[in-house]
C-alpha cells in the first residue's frame, strides 16, 4: 500500500472520526435545551477542549490501522505514487510492479476559482481551530457547510453561510432540510441564497467577502465548503489510459477501469452510489473477493444509507419520497413521531419521516429528520435491504423500552 498523507486517509483522521468527536458536545447541549424543565443549570461549551478531546481519540488511528496492515502482512510504502505503466508504479523515485493495482485516492476539498481564494479554509482547517472564530462566514450548503454551521453556532460563533443556489443538501427530502434551516436560521444562523461568492479579500485583521450584485461582508474566518473532487490528477493515469472525468475514475460492474488490471475503490469512482466511508469499505470488501477468486460476478450495491449531522439530523436510505412523487406505483406514507412513545421519554420538539412502499407494499426508502434519525434508519435499513413486508417485520422482537422498538411501530 502506498499512502503520502496519514494512513487511513480523510475519514479517521479529518473526517468522520473526527466530525462526529466535535459534534457530540452539540448533542448534549441539544438535549440539555429538550430537558430545561427537568434538568436545571447551563452547560457551557468549550471549544478548546473540544478539539483537544477530537486528537485524543483520532491520533492513534493511523498507528493503529498500520498495525492492523502490517500484522496482515502488508507493506506499507510512504510515499507519492505515479503510473508508468500498466504494471508499474513509481514511488519518489523507486518502482514498484504487480499484476493487479488499484487506484483509491479519495478526494480533497474543492477550491473556488476566485480571487482570493488562498485566504479561504477548508474542512481540515476548521477540525484543526484551537481558538474558534467570533465570525465565520461558509461558503456552500452541502454536508459539510451545514455540519459545521451547527457545531459553530452551538460552539457561540456568528456563522453566515453564502449558499449557491437555492436549496441545501439538494439530495435530501427538502421539507426537512427546510426544517433544519429554519431551526438554525431561529439559532442566530444567517442564509444566504443564490449568494454567487466572487472574490475574498484581506482587511486588516478580517476579511471581505464578495458576493451578488456587489454585496459585501466582514468576516474572521473563511470556510470553502463548496464541494469535494477526485484525486486524479499526477497519477499518470492519462499516461497509461485510465479514463476518468471530473466526477472521479470511469469503472465497469467489477471496478475494473479502462486498463483491465487496474481497478478503483472509495470516493475516487464515479458512481451513483453515495461516497462515504461504508461505501468504499464494501467497494474494498469486494475487490478482495474478485482477487482471490471467491467471486467473479458483477458488484451489486446494497441499500446505502446517509446522514447529516445537523441537530436534529436527516437520515436517509432508498428510494426518496421527492423521486417518486409522480409514480403510482409507490405508496409514500409519512408520519408524525413526536406521539411516539420514546419520543416523550426524550422530549422531543420535531420529528418525522417518511416510509416509501412499493407495489407489493414492501419497504423500499425511508427519510427522517429527527435528534435520533441516523438510529432511526439503520434500524429499518435491514428491512430495505432484504426485501421484507410486514411478516418478516413482525417477527422482530426489539428490547423495549428502545428507540428501535418505536421505530418498529411505526412501519
Amino acid at each position: 500500500m502506498i499512502e503520502v498523507d496519514k494512513i487511513g486517509g480523510t475519514c479517521p483522521n479529518r473526517g468522520c472520526n473526527a466530525k462526529i468527536t466535535l459534534d457530540a458536545p452539540v448533542e448534549l447541549l441539544r438535549f440539555q435545551e429538550r430537558m430545561q424543565k427537568v434538568v436545571s443549570g447551563d452547560l457551557t461549551f468549550n471549544w478548546t477542549e473540544n478539539v483537544k478531546h477530537e486528537h485524543e481519540v483520532i491520533d492513534g488511528l493511523p498507528d493503529f490501522i498500520s498495525g492492523l496492515l502490517t500484522d496482515s502482512g502488508v507493506d506499507i510504502i510512504n510515499g507519492h505514487g505515479k503510473l508508468v505503466d500498466a504494471h508499474t508504479v513509481d514511488v519518489d523515485g523507486t518502482e514498484k510492479t504487480a499484476d493487479k493495482i488499484v487506484v483509491a485516492t479519495g478526494q480533497r476539498p474543492h477550491r473556488l476559482d476566485i480571487p482570493g481564494t488562498e485566504l479561504a479554509n477548508d474542512s481540515t482547517d476548521f477540525m484543526a481551530l484551537t481558538e474558534l472564530p467570533q465570525n465565520i462566514t461558509i461558503i456552500g450548503s452541502g454536508y459539510i457547510s451545514m455540519e459545521f454551521a451547527t457545531i459553530a453556532n452551538a460552539a457561540g460563533s456568528d456563522v453566515t453561510v453564502l449558499m449557491h443556489k437555492d436549496k441545501a443538501l439538494r439530495s435530501f427530502n427538502q421539507s426537512y432540510v427546510e426544517h433544519v434551516i429554519e431551526d438554525l436560521q431561529k439559532r442566530g444562523v444567517k442564509f444566504v441564497k443564490n449568494a454567487n461568492v466572487t472574490e475574498f479579500a484581506k482587511n486588516g485583521l478580517q476579511y471581505t467577502v464578495s458576493y451578488g450584485a456587489g454585496q459585501t461582508l466582514e468576516t474572521d474566518w473563511i470556510l470553502d465548503a463548496s464541494g469535494r473532487i477526485p484525486n486524479v490528477e499526477e497519477l499518470g493515469l492519462e499516461k497509461v489510459g485510465v479514463k476518468y472525468n471530473e466526477h472521479g475514475i470511469e469503472v465497469n460492474d467489477h471496478l475494473q477501469t479502462s486498463v483491465d488490471n487496474i481497478y478503483a475503490s472509495g470516493d475516487v469512482v464515479d458512481k451513483k452510489q453515495p461516497k462515504l466511508t461504508p461505501t468504499a469499505i464494501y467497494e474494498t470488501t469486494y475487490l478482495m473477493k474478485l482477487f482471490s477468486k471467491e467471486t467473479n460476478d458483477p458488484l451489486v450495491y446494497p441499500a446505502i444509507p446517509s446522514v447529516v449531522f445537523t441537530s436534529p439530523r436527516i437520515a436517509q436510505v432508498g428510494v426518496i419520497p421527492d423521486a417518486v412523487a409522480d409514480d403510482n406505483s409507490y405508496s409514500v406514507q409519512e408520519n408524525d413521531l413526536l406521539a411516539g412513545w420514546y419520543r416523550l421519554v426524550t422530549n422531543e420538539s420535531y420529528a418525522k419521516n417518511t416510509i416509501v412502499y412499493d407495489a407489493k407494499h414492501k419497504i423500499v426508502g425511508a427519510s427522517e429528520v429527527s435528534e435520533r434519525a441516523d438510529n432511526a434508519v439503520n434500524s429499518i435499513l435491514p428491512a430495505i435491504e432484504f426485501g421484507w413486508g410486514e411478516e418478516e417485520l413482525s417477527r422482530l422482537v426489539y428490547l423495549f423500552p428502545s428507540f428501535e422498538s418505536d421505530t418498529k411501530d411505526l412501519l
